[in-house]
């Protein structure tokens, strides 16, 4: 808004004026068309994206690798001989490295696009969402939707999603550190300011990216996107670098050793070439020169991080599917260690649609039946009967006073009822409409005018409210905790009249309250309290007001469990997972729950206050045994972790609300909920459930196992094929005089040529090795003890293996070179041509064989190995390329093959194939060890063995 002299910016303006301004209604909010209108206007309300690194860009960075580079110099070099040789009539060799090149180029530019185009869609499903009123509804939409002149909700927890002018705030505290740094939570009003203030006094205002810590408030949305305050800081920022997960900087550092290991070996094989061979001549040198470089390429997975980054991006991919959006890939590689599953009850191991079972006043009870939001069940009186007579005034006055101390809206949309708010408050805005009362007339007669919002310290809720019908008099609704309202409350209201609660009435009220928890039902006690208006400050309303209460009675609702969480608990056991329960409801309710899902099988209950009073050894004692904790506050969630931690678990642990960050931060893995859960806690965690249910954390467990055997099962593949090629050369040198290859074709003879090592890297180590990073996951995966802490992702049994097998096809493929070649110790008479043929496609056919090996070190290669087609078909194209380029005419030219009859290739597959045969011997051999010496109950050795 403009003056003559100056803009008057929006903590400025009274509400009226801004509301004028922005041309919205504070009740009914923009019109879905306006909204439309403006952000086709004004854009999304969000930060301008990153640049993304052009296409080129991404192209040429796969190129970088000193290898590479070395191989692309011998390449251009090799072209150069040519032109002054002219001893072919096209420089194959320098045409088939460069074509390698540039096929592994495009193959690793191909994959890291696409794992950026999977993380692009994991971050807008986790984008973060917004209550409004639109048309007069109450609404959550998309935050990036949001436009100016939107009428936003917060309640505490909340992210604000954009900057906006508050235009009612009763109670409301924001947490402003992350723009202002304000160390305490900002209160919070909707006076106008006159003149300018810095940032940090706009107490009317409220900025995207701050926090709120308590209350609730209504605002106008001002400012969106770059334009709003952090929006702004954000466009100063420089952008910094992904941070590499753990295992691609474990990968990195086996690629570094591997490297240098390869490299040396390559520079020890290229001065014993020239020291022991009649290496002539520029040509000659240049020869072993390729050799060398294109061993080492080979030898080296220098694509390995791009492999690892798409299985790890179709693995999230995957996990989304079955409702757990992973924010961070660190937490796929943490889930399959997971030890500890803390886990919150209220919408995790249960529905999350409170449904009332039971009313209990002075003068009698009623039950309800019916499950969820819908209207639809009865009600009866306890024992029979009419709700009449004094129980019925009693009834209606407890309804009455728990709709009102509610924040809770319910929607219908095509026969599917929602919640935007608490579950208990709904469940009672539903109990109200199975008694057939009339909560529309009650709205209109009465009018919030303050409220003292729920505290996880308080454990109580208030409202104070206008009554039409007694103009003279303020009401306030109360209802939270019993064991705590009931200290508030002087009087009991038995029939119309408010009688003094004696000591022998609290303790029937206290008995009947345990009794409704040893059903498994949650309670709340209901009070209210009468106030004359003359002369009172709405204003002034804090907790001061709860007390001299009347009340009420006791409201007894359950959260059913969730049938499939019956299921995960006993699959999360089975796989040597220990569960626990950490909830704020009542520890007999927590303990029934806990009994009934199978996650103990005791009463053991720990509560908060006992928490409070252990010291951190007594604490670390007690997370051995017990399994089950009540009436907790967040700061215990947090002890607990840390308690878990210091004995060397992995814990995953669960949060909803802004206070669990810490907890959900300190734990290895911090799982929000997508649907409960606030924003603080979905931008504190590591992964987020879309469904918040439990059966998904257990999902996502089985499927970061899977993720993790299967980079497992490629590295085996990968490095024990690599390994095969260095020794094939190698000890193919060393062992030139004993295999016969010492004076074949007049020159330097070698096993194989350049070209031939680069082929068989591109076409056993492209398809077949990310065939095996989609591998099904195994099926006894979720029936083994979880992988232990710190456990690197190569062993020293899957070294050896990598070297056993390594051997192996070194050992075939130059016993197949010397039956091919006159002398020797197996007598052959073909030439140099057809023996490097012979074993060029021995060599490939042992990698073919053994991508089916390195689906597991322990189990048979022929248990379910027809379960991955993708595997099949990257075996299948495998084997047609290799046919081609032993085939092909213009091929043989490029990599000096011959053909080869149905005869050869059959001793190149049988030969081929004693890698799968000796491994499964090998595999035998290892199970029966194994079953010699079965593993300890995961449930008894989980501690001692961590600790160890």
């Amino acid at each position: 808004m403009k003056t003559a002299d100056h803009v008057i910016d929006p903590y400025q303006q009274t509400t009226a004026e801004l509301l004028c301004a922005f041309a919205t209604d504070q009740e009914n909010g923009l019109t879905q068309a306006e909204a439309r209108i403006r952000l086709e206007k004004f854009g999304k309300n969000r930060l301008a994206d990153e640049p993304s690194v052009p296409a080129w860009k991404m192209f040429l960075a796969q190129f970088t690798d000193v290898l590479v580079l070395l191989l692309i110099a011998a390449a251009v070099s090799s072209a150069i001989l040519w032109t002054v040789e002219r001893d072919s009539v096209l420089p194959y060799e320098a045409i088939a490295i460069i074509a390698i090149v540039l096929f592994n180029g495009l193959m690793g530019h191909a994959q890291q696009a696409r794992a950026e185009h999977a993380l692009a869609s994991l971050r807008q499903m986790t984008a973060s969402q917004a209550a409004v009123i639109r048309d007069g509804l109450h609404q959550s939409i998309p935050a990036e939707d949001l436009v100016c002149g939107d009428i936003i909700l917060l309640e505490e927890g909340d992210a604000v999603p954009a900057d906006a002018r508050l235009i009612q705030a009763p109670a409301l505290h924001i947490a402003e550190a992350a723009l202002t740094g304000e160390s305490l939570p900002v209160e919070k009003d909707t006076l106008a300011i006159v003149g300018e203030v810095v940032i940090g006094d706009r107490r009317n205002m409220v900025f995207s990216g701050t926090a709120v810590t308590s209350g609730r408030g209504r605002a106008v949305v001002t400012t969106t996107g770059v334009h709003t305050q952090i929006g702004r800081i954000a466009g100063l920022m420089s952008a910094t670098a992904d941070e590499a997960t753990p295992l691609q900087k474990e990968l990195d550092r086996v690629g570094r050793i591997l490297a240098i290991v390869v490299v040396t070996i390559a520079v020890i094989m290229i001065g014993t070439i020239v020291l022991i061979e009649d290496v002539r001549g520029v040509s000659g040198l240049f020869d072993v020169f390729i050799l060398g470089v294109a061993l080492a390429v080979a030898a080296v997975p220098e694509g390995l991080p791009a492999v690892v980054t798409a299985v790890l991006s179709l693995g999230v991919q995957r996990m989304a599917k079955r409702n757990a959006v992973v924010r961070h890939l660190s937490a796929v590689e943490t889930l399959g260690s997971a030890d500890v599953i803390a886990s919150d009850k209220t919408g995790t191991l249960t529905r999350n649609e409170m449904t009332v079972r039971q009313l209990v006043t002075a003068s009698g009870s009623a039950n309800f039946s019916g499950t969820g939001y819908t209207s639809d069940g009865d009600v009866s009186r306890d024992g029979g009967g009419e709700i009449d007579g004094p129980f019925r005034a009693e009834f209606l006055r407890i309804l009455a006073a728990a709709t009102r101390a509610t924040n809770a809206v319910l929607h219908e949309t095509e026969g599917h009822w929602s919640v935007l708010g608490d579950p208990t408050e709904a469940a009672l805005i539903v109990a109200a409409q199975k008694a057939g009362f009339d909560v529309e007339t009650r709205v209109s007669r009465f009018t919030r005018v303050a409220e003292v919002p729920f505290s996880s310290q308080r454990k109580l809720m208030s409202t104070l409210e206008t009554d039409d019908a007694h103009p003279d008099r303020l009401r306030v609704f109360i209802k939270g905790a019993p064991d705590v309202l009931i200290e508030r409350c002087m009087f009991e209201l038995i029939g119309a009249e408010a009688r003094a609660l004696t000591i022998d009435r609290r303790a029937e009220i206290r008995a009947r309250n345990d009794a409704l928890a040893n059903d498994a039902l949650r309670t709340i006690a209901v009070a209210f309290r009468t106030i004359p208006r003359d002369g009172f400050d709405f204003g002034s309303a804090d907790e001061t007001i709860e007390q001299d209460l009347v009340f009420l009675g006791l409201i007894g609702m359950i959260d059913p469990p969730r049938d499939e969480a019956r299921d995960a608990v006993t699959l999360a056991k089975d796989a040597g997972i220990r569960l626990l329960m950490i909830t704020g409801d009542h520890p007999r309710t927590a303990s029934v729950i806990a009994r009934e899902l199978g996650i103990v099988d005791d009463d053991l209950v720990v509560t908060g206050v006992e928490l409070s009073g252990m010291s951190e050894e007594e604490l670390k004692t007690t997370v051995v045994r017990v399994s089950v904790y009540a009436r907790v506050d967040p700061e215990h969630k947090l002890r607990i972790v840390q308690a878990l931690q210091s004995q060397g678990l992995t814990v995953a642990m669960t949060g909803d609300g802004v206070n669990d960050a810490p907890a959900l931060r300190t734990a290895d893995i911090g799982i929000a909920m997508g649907i409960a859960g606030t924003d603080v806690s979905r931008e504190a965690a590591d992964i987020v459930l879309m469904d918040d249910n439990f059966a998904s954390i257990v999902a996502a467990v089985e499927e970061g196992r899977g993720i993790f055997g299967n980079i497992r099962k490629f590295l085996r593949y990968l490095l024990s094929s690599n390994i095969g090629e260095v020794l094939t050369m190698f000890f193919g040198v060393l062992l030139a005089d004993l295999i016969g290859l010492t004076g074949q074709g007049g020159g330097l003879a070698l096993p194989l040529l350049a070209t031939q090592i680069l082929w068989i890297n591109l076409v056993t180590d492209g398809a077949p090795a990310l065939a095996l990073g989609v591998d099904p996951t195994d099926t006894g995966i979720m029936r083994k003890p979880p992988r232990p802490r710190g456990e690197g992702v190569l062993t020293p049994p899957m070294w050896r293996g990598i070297f056993f097998v390594g051997a192996i096809m070194a050992i075939g493929t130059l016993a197949v070179l010397d039956a091919s070649l006159p002398g020797g110790l197996i007598h052959g008479s073909g030439s140099l041509s057809y023996a490097q043929t012979m074993a060029f496609t021995t060599l490939m056919l042992f990698q073919i064989f053994n991508v089916l090996n390195a689906r597991s070190d322990e189990e048979s290669a022929f248990s379910g190995m027809f379960r991955n087609r993708w595997l099949w078909a990257a075996i299948l194209l495998s084997l047609c390329l290799q046919g081609a380029v032993v085939h092909l005419p213009f091929l043989q030219s490029a990599f000096s093959t011959v053909s080869l009859s149905a005869g050869d290739w059959l001793i190149c597959l049988l030969v081929a194939s004693s890698v799968l045969w000796l491994h499964e011997i090998n595999k035998v051999i290892i199970r029966l060890w194994r079953d010699k010496s079965p593993p300890p109950d995961p449930a008894t050795a989980l501690f001692s063995a961590r600790s160890r």
